[in-house]
């Protein structure tokens, strides 16, 4: 006991000495002491930070803690409220010591049951929270439960007063000014961040290290080391035309790849843009104009109409704020925001923003309100979007050494040429082995130069075949054919960003739509109008007053737009109350530009009433010259409904006005009279506006046309349950539905009250209910035939939008992503938030069986549509994304192409997609589906040609080497044929119109190769017949000329004279000896030699213009609609005129090619053209055999194991077999 007491009074002393040597803490040490201590005790050591943790257990702390106490400042919430504890009840209880303990022991006391003796001393171990609790156990239980709760608290929902405290802010003074600036320091600007561009010199270079350049590049450094080391003449530049020209294909490619690419996406500038340059806060108490960049967390923001939101905020006050967040959930209708924190209803679904928060570059629409900055800068939602926009695809990108890799967003053309090159580098380095092995070993010698030794002459054979077998010109023919659909694709309201994305298009399985201002008009439009108990229809779309009528219920405008006459309704009374009562309490407006187009102003949940207005010939102006509105009382999210009085322009001339008033209303009645002394106009929720109204119009009995008036008639539970089933009825149909009511005031009611709710007590009372307007945001014109263009061409249509599942699916329903009789409304169409479970997204295999038979998608945030996005891609789908929201441009970037909107739409979403519609009309993609399919198959079918060039080549020089020939072509004659004779016919390929039927094929799978099998047999078998009849060409004018085949026969050591034929007649010989003047022999060796090449290399030329008219289709012959390409005309003529040029240029021919045409004689060029005539033949003979084994489909092992209906079917046919065994 002695050795206890002691140590314990040791280590009191120990802590008192402690205590009084610790420096003493500065006022702001002591702050934030304070609001650690406060953060620690309302939401818990997690919510403090580790900081306040440490200090909790000092003696500083509780120091502070009783500090505040003192003042009275600490604030708990409970569950009815917030209210201050005294000091008393934060005083703590007494704290029994150690020595107390041992006084008992001494004393004999007996020790008490272990559970009361551990509930007794509880209190030591006890926080801040836990005092409180042990001094008032019962009173602040409730409290104290609550505070638990409240650690799992979010900033829309934190009381105000904790939430400034957290930010170190006042809500009523906001933020000192040097404060302010600290943490602007610390922060950083209120802006978005943006990553480094890349320039054009840089992705200049990349292009240069694609695989196939490289292959060009290298070719290029073999064949002028060649020219250098071997050459006769290595200081003329001639002797490197062959690499100066392969050098010029390939900078003038990678030019036009990196232009392209430099035009690449500004979406995070446009993002920036979106931002308020000037925003008002609230700083040491005084309003005062900043940069919003300069805002920063904790900041008073003040907002007014037409402010853009400058970062998320918190709103302490509100007056009928409205905002437009299109943006953020692509939903075109405002958005009302209270300061006001509601509970959640249970089974309701979560909102995509809450009505306590505003967002960054949202735009005010309506009211004013006074808010607290508590996100800013990247932290924000639309930071949140960009950093998703920069975010790569799998985390850090690979670099080539220190460049940039831009191959993420590739799109499968892209990556199987890519692979198509790799192949054809090592298809051309076998090659090249192989001939350089086998020349070698035959002691292969040069014809124009006995001195270069075989080894050496066999290397500069081995780079000739090299450029034989790379493709040069493929890349540009890419380049440029894909150029050329754009332009063709802007004739069809088709913008392309991206070149290579047109053909991805073509192979796409899925087109994933926004539903708002893609798929529907972006514009609320009233439909439907009920009034007296009769319906109404309204015609048209848009802002547009001048397309659209009213009618009758359930008619239908044979044009989308007129009536039939017996179905107009545009004079009856009743429709025409409801308009008028319903304008008359509205502020839009209804106007034309000097374009045309119509705009309204004002709320968007008015513009539809005022254009129905204008429909009828009812104008704002009109109205105002017959009444004036005295009061109005603005519409709240609280009354659900706004009102207004108007009383008649001229009191005194009343008669008049009537008499004037060209309009045909409800007069019979003094409960419905419109000229009254004064008269209140309500409109709002239905069942707010019921609950307001004593009588209802009503068809007087026995009225037995629409043009008479109704009546007037009390409104039993009868009626008003009628009144009720019809809104839940335009209700179901995803129409928004507003009720019109009016009541017309006595003169001896009096004055209106100044009190705004006792003002608006006083009007809605008594009301008439005059009728119902239902708008919507109707779908666009064309939409739902191009959905089944789509479906047609098995490519699957899904909706993903931001709105409500019922809206989703009333809209899927009209353009029949979703059958219309309702069988796949609980399978095909989903909440997004049926995607996570406790916030965490599902496993990717549940996810991929979500998308795999979901059609629809409801209230999708940006991060859903990501997910749906990547699910697809992960099925092996090509997906297209079309949006026009900032929503959006995460997904549009993510997909395999993205498609923006480009008169609603963002620079944000154009920024970062693919392809634009220029004009918002989804029915352009289906076109542009069909162009990329044509352009596509206009590349297999280049490819096939232009690799069977390359095959020939390859195999007519292989061939020579090994028969012992001599070699057939120069390797600058190898280019000039494949660049400037069969290029521009290839191209012609690339732009052939479509073949029948192109649309009824299934999209070609993502990993599908370029060149497919049964292509593959296509290019060799056309290669080979080229070099049949090429080579029998050949060794015929070989010995024409010479009078021998191979090159051991023709060189001058083996003889002396020689049989050509001659002159002036073909198969005619004669003996040609050496005279005098030809010492060296050179007319039947070198001359023969340059002559047989001039008349293989014609020929050539005119069986590849040939087979250019075969090659533009795999299947049909070439005589069906031989010239209907006019493209392709034009290129072989363009062709025929560079042989021309060639041959007959003085200079070009001789010195450059090597081409001799005034030496070949009459007979050379009859022998060329039987070569092209024979080639022509043969290729359409192996056509005619090939439609006897019709090409099979390439089928993906991946996509094997997958269900049948997984890329191709309808989701009815998914639907169905889903249930099935079969499936």
């Amino acid at each position: 006991i002695a050795v206890v007491s002691s140590a314990t009074l040791a280590f009191t002393l120990l802590r008192r000495h402690h205590d009084k040597e610790r420096p003493r803490q500065d006022k702001d040490t002591r702050k934030h002491t304070k609001k650690n201590s406060l953060m620690s005790f309302l939401f818990g050591k997690d919510k403090a930070g580790g900081e306040a943790e440490e200090q909790k257990e000092s003696a500083s702390e509780e120091k502070a803690t009783m500090e505040m106490v003192e003042e009275g400042k600490v604030k708990v919430a409970e569950a009815k409220g917030e209210r201050e504890f005294t000091e008393e009840e934060l005083a703590p209880p007494h704290k029994a010591t150690v020595l107390e303990a041992l006084s008992e022991v001494i004393e004999g006391k007996k020790p008490e049951d272990p559970e009361v003796e551990k509930e007794r001393h509880r209190h030591r171990f006890d926080n801040k929270a836990g005092v409180v609790l042990a001094a008032h156990k019962t009173e602040t239980l409730e409290t104290f439960t609550q505070l638990e709760v409240d650690a799992e608290i979010e900033v829309h929902s934190a009381p105000i007063p904790l939430l400034a405290s957290e930010l170190d802010s006042d809500k009523d003074r906001g933020l000192q000014t040097q404060f302010a600036k600290d943490r602007l320091l610390q922060d950083g600007p209120n802006e978005l961040e943006k990553p480094p561009r890349i320039t054009l010199c840089v992705l200049f270079i990349i292009q240069l290290v694609q695989p196939i350049i490289a292959l060009l590049i290298g070719a290029a450094v073999a064949s002028a080391v060649i020219s250098a080391v071997a050459g006769n003449q290595p200081g003329n530049p001639l002797s490197y035309i062959d690499s100066i020209a392969i050098t010029i294909i390939v900078f003038l490619n990678a030019m036009l790849a990196a232009l392209t690419e430099n035009s690449a996406n500004g979406a995070l500038e446009a993002l920036s843009a979106l931002s308020s340059p000037i925003s008002t806060v609230v700083r040491d108490g005084e309003e005062v104009e900043i940069p919003s960049a300069d805002i920063v967390r904790g900041d008073i923001v003040v907002l007014t109409t037409g402010d853009v939101v400058p970062a998320d905020a918190r709103i302490i006050t509100s007056s009928d704020l409205k905002v437009n967040e299109m943006l953020l959930t692509g939903e075109s209708e405002d958005v009302s925001k209270t300061q006001k924190v509601k509970k959640a209803k249970a089974g309701a679904p979560e909102k995509l923003t809450p009505d306590t928060m505003v967002f960054s570059s949202c735009t005010v629409k309506g009211g004013n309100a006074k808010v607290l900055v508590v996100r800013c800068g990247m932290e924000t939602r639309v930071g949140q979007i960009a950093a998703l926009l920069t975010s790569d695809k799998d985390g850090a990108k690979k670099s080539y050494g220190c460049l940039p890799d831009t191959s993420a967003n590739q799109t499968p053309l892209q990556v199987e040429l890519g692979k198509l090159a790799v192949q054809i580098g090592f298809l051309a380095i076998m090659c090249c082995t192989i001939v350089f092995v086998v020349g070698v070993a035959v002691n292969a010698e040069d014809p124009d130069n006995d001195s270069i030794p075989s080894w050496l002459y066999m290397i500069l054979i081995a780079v000739t075949l090299t450029v034989a077998a790379i493709p040069e010109g493929l890349p540009l023919c890419v380049t440029i054919s894909l150029s050329s659909g754009c332009s063709d694709m802007v004739k069809e309201n088709v913008l392309m960003r991206k070149i290579a994305a047109v053909e991805t298009l073509g192979s796409a399985s899925i087109i994933c739509t926004d539903k708002t201002g893609t798929l529907t008009e972006g514009k609320m439009t009233t439909v439907k109008a009920w009034s007296s108990f009769n319906d109404y229809v309204v015609s048209g779309k848009g802002f547009d007053p001048t397309q659209g009528q009213v009618a009758t219920g359930g008619s239908v405008a044979p044009d989308e737009v007129n009536f039939a006459d017996d179905e107009k309704r545009m004079d009856d009374p009743r429709i025409i109350s409801t308009v008028i009562s319903a304008s008359l309490c509205s502020n839009a407006t209804l106007s034309q530009n000097e374009e045309g187009f119509w705009t309204p102003r004002g709320n968007s949940s008015e513009a539809p009433i005022i254009v129905l207005g204008a429909k009828l010939g009812i104008w704002p102006q009109d109205l105002e010259a017959t009444f004036a509105r005295t009061a109005e009382i603005p519409f709240s999210s609280s009354r659900k409904m706004m009102a207004c009085v108007v009383e008649p322009a001229k009191k005194d001339d009343v008669e008049t006005l009537k008499s004037e008033f060209k309009f045909n209303v409800v007069t019979g009645s003094k409960d419905c009279d419109f000229f009254a002394s004064r008269v209140a106009h309500v409109k709002g929720a239905p069942n707010y506006i019921l609950e307001k109204c004593t009588t209802i119009l009503q068809d007087a009995p026995g009225a037995s046309s629409y043009e008479t008036e109704p009546v007037v008639v009390p409104m039993t539970e009868d009626l008003k349950t009628k009144v009720l089933d019809k809104v839940d009825e335009l209700s179901s149909q995803a129409l928004r539905v507003l009720a019109i009511a009016m009541r017309p005031i006595d003169a001896d009611e009096g004055a209106l009250p100044e009190d705004v709710e006792a003002k608006f007590d006083f009007l809605c009372k008594d009301l008439v209910l005059v009728g119902l307007v239902a708008s919507i945001d109707p779908e666009r014109d064309g939409v739902k035939q191009a959905v089944q263009d789509a479906k047609n061409a098995y490519v699957r249509t899904i909706m993903i939008t931001g709105d409500y599942l019922k809206t989703a699916q009333a809209i899927a329903k009209n353009i029949e992503i979703l059958p219309s009789d309702g069988s796949l409304d609980e399978t095909g169409a989903v909440d997004c938030g049926s995607l996570r479970v406790e916030g965490e997204y599902k496993p990717n295999e549940v996810i991929d069986e979500m998308t795999l038979r979901t059609n629809v998608f409801a209230r999708a945030k940006p991060e859903d549509k990501l997910e749906i996005v990547k699910s697809l891609q992960r099925q092996g789908l090509v997906s297209a994304m079309t949006g026009d929201g900032v929503n959006d441009a995460p997904a549009l970037k993510e997909a395999d192409i993205g498609v923006s909107m480009g008169l609603e739409g963002t620079e944000v979403a154009k920024g970062a997609s693919d392809m634009i519609l220029t004009d918002d009309n989804f029915c352009s993609i289906v076109k542009a589906v069909k162009k990329g399919r044509v352009i596509y198959s206009g590349i297999e079918k280049f490819v096939s040609f232009i690799m069977s060039v390359h095959f020939a080549e390859v195999l007519q020089i292989f061939l020579c080497v090994v028969i012992g020939l001599p070699i057939m072509r120069s390797p600058l004659q190898i280019l000039f044929l494949v660049l400037v004779t069969d290029l521009p016919p290839a191209i012609a390929l690339g732009v052939e119109p479509a073949e029948a039927g192109i649309m009824d094929q299934k999209p070609r799978p993502k990993t599908q190769p370029v060149v497919l099998p049964w292509m593959w047999r296509c290019i060799v078998a056309n290669g080979m017949i080229l070099t049949c009849c090429i080579m029998v060409v050949y060794v015929i004018a070989l010995d024409a000329y010479s009078g021998a085949y191979f090159q051991s026969d023709i060189n001058r050591d083996t003889r002396n004279s020689c049989y050509v034929w001659s002159r002036g007649a073909m198969f005619s010989r004669r003996k040609y000896r050496d005279p005098q003047e030809d010492s060296k022999f050179d007319e039947c060796t070198k001359f023969a030699i340059r002559k047989a090449r001039t008349c293989a290399f014609i020929s050539l030329v005119w069986a590849e213009n040939l087979r250019a008219y075969t090659a533009r289709s795999f299947t049909k012959p070439v005589w069906v609609a031989t010239f209907n390409n006019r493209a392709m005309n034009k290129a072989v003529f363009t062709a025929q005129v560079c042989l021309y040029v060639a041959l007959f240029v003085p200079g070009l021919s001789t010195a450059v090619l090597g081409l001799f045409w005034d030496e070949i004689y009459w007979w050379g060029w009859v022998l060329a053209l039987c070569g092209a005539f024979a080639c022509l033949i043969g290729c359409e003979l192996f056509k005619a055999v090939s439609r006897m084994f019709p090409n099979t489909e390439w089928v993906d092992p991946n996509e094997a194991k997958k269900p049948a209906f997984a890329n191709t079917e309808a989701p009815e046919a998914v639907a169905a077999a889903s249930s099935t065994e079969e499936a």
